[in-house]
């Protein structure tokens, strides 16, 4: 039986689910913004072309499966379908594929020019979309489409061939009905979540499964468990990742569900073995994490396939609903600091990058620092650790100005010092872990907690003023 549940999905606003996928406020911020754009594009496209015109939002914001950006860089992703209608063929339109593609393109550049919208480009047209990117940390994909509404067929306008047949709204009615019990349902979420995650973390873009692939493969996998039987999050993974490494492995086909002729896998040979090979050692990852005798442990083992986004349990706090001698035992149970044959001892020294003057130092702990402070740790005793050991520093952010950045931490070095920076105020951590020939034999957590502005230069001494 697993011990790291509570660290997937529970109450608490420090679970992995919760670090992995957006905020209240950048969801509402997203809406706000497609909204607009589709408002904004139909009247315009309408204008344009003389089409009555729809739209269908799509992709993993329709599918309430968006994760958040995982490296500097990466932007949430939102998808927004849009629908030039009449009756008839495709190739009874007043266009080519490609011209109404440009329709969406011109658009886009237009309503990037208006700075009260916050965009901050458009790219080129890519093969089956436009792409119109925003501050601070999202874009929004455009695909166009035909939509003949009598006979209720789509197919969508490409770059370079021609009409396809794509139907985003029929995937999403087979996604929404795979279960009927809403907290199967939600479970399918959070598992495609997970998976999503674990491969933007591990598997380079270009050799990356698409989103939909993955939730194909998920839903699949998981339409074919006994629930009844396992339940728990990190439990049901373990069963997931094993299904679609079996299934992989036999047959490298993704059919689409709700039409069969088309083959959600769009990798190369190589790039679908990689997929297979990252998959084995994901699921070797999930089996000892899950035999892990502690929820410490089992939080360590499972950081190797979800980095910094994977809580400990001290991150879980007495705000879970549970009492405050409930939450001391859980974590006095799940860590077990006494049964590590190493005991790390870290020093560590926070001096202002704006007055040198400003110094904060301690052993195992920090007092509260403010802002834009360069932050020194070192392992003072590693003259001490057991032959065949490494270190891993982790950081770990907290707090709604990181999370609002996106900056949710970062593996920070194997040295035996460190070096970091106080860039958000919040309650953050810095974790080492210490392993002897891959097994844990010690870890320590150095609480950082930032508060107020960054201090202000030290003052320059007042100039004499002479007097005749």
């Amino acid at each position: 039986m697993s011990c790291a549940a509570r660290l997937f999905n529970s109450k608490s606003d420090q679970t992995l689910y919760s670090r992995i996928t957006p905020s209240e406020e950048q969801f509402a911020t997203q809406q706000a913004r497609w909204n607009d754009l589709r408002d904004f594009l139909k009247s315009r496209l309408k204008e344009d072309t003389g089409y009555a015109m729809s739209s269908w939002l799509q992709g993993s914001y329709k599918f309430d499966t968006q994760i958040r950006p995982w490296s500097s860089g990466a932007e949430f992703d939102i998808d927004l379908g849009l629908y030039f209608e009449w009756a008839g063929s495709d190739d009874e339109g007043d266009y080519e594929p490609e011209g109404f593609k440009q329709f969406v393109q011109n658009a886009l550049l237009d309503y990037a020019d208006d700075e009260d919208n916050d965009a901050s480009g458009v790219d080129g047209p890519k093969e089956r979309c436009c792409r119109i990117s925003f501050k601070p940390d999202f874009h929004i994909d455009v695909p166009c489409y035909h939509l003949d509404r009598g006979a209720d067929r789509r197919a969508l306008a490409t770059e370079t061939k021609g009409w396809e047949a794509s139907d985003p709204k029929a995937i999403y009615k087979w996604f929404k009905e795979l279960f009927d019990d809403a907290a199967d349902r939600a479970l399918l979420r959070r598992l495609v979540c997970y998976m999503k995650m674990w491969a933007a973390l591990k598997i380079e873009e270009a050799s990356r499964p698409s989103s939909i692939a993955l939730t194909v493969l998920v839903g699949e996998a998981m339409q074919a468990l006994n629930l009844s039987e396992v339940s728990d999050d990190d439990d049901v993974l373990e069963l997931i990742i094993t299904a679609i490494a079996d299934r992989l492995d036999s047959d490298t086909e993704i059919l689409n569900p709700a039409d069969t002729t088309e083959d959600l896998n769009r990798m190369d040979a190589d790039a679908t073995d990689a997929l297979r090979s990252r998959l084995r050692d994901f699921q070797d990852t999930a089996r000892r994490a899950n035999t892990a005798t502690c929820e410490a442990n089992a939080a360590e083992i499972w950081t190797e396939a979800f980095e910094h986004f994977f809580p400990m349990p001290e991150d879980l706090h007495d705000d879970d609903n549970v009492s405050k001698a409930g939450a001391h035992a859980s974590l006095a149970e799940g860590t077990e600091l006494m049964t590590y044959a190493f005991d790390p001892q870290i020093r560590v020294r926070a001096v202002s990058k704006d007055n040198p003057h400003y110094v904060k130092e301690g052993v195992n702990a920090l007092p509260t620092i403010v802002k834009n402070c360069s932050i020194h740790f070192e392992l003072i005793n590693a003259n001490q650790l057991p032959p065949g050991s490494a270190i891993r520093w982790t950081v770990r952010n907290r707090g709604h100005e990181a999370w609002n950045k996106n900056d949710i931490g970062h593996y920070s070095g194997d040295a035996y010092v460190s070096h970091e920076h106080s860039a958000y105020n919040g309650n953050h951590a810095m974790d080492l872990t210490v392993y002897q020939y891959g097994r844990i034999i010690g870890r320590r957590r150095v609480e950082i907690n930032v508060r107020g502005l960054a201090m202000p230069p030290r003052n320059l001494p007042n100039r004499r003023i002479f007097r005749r």
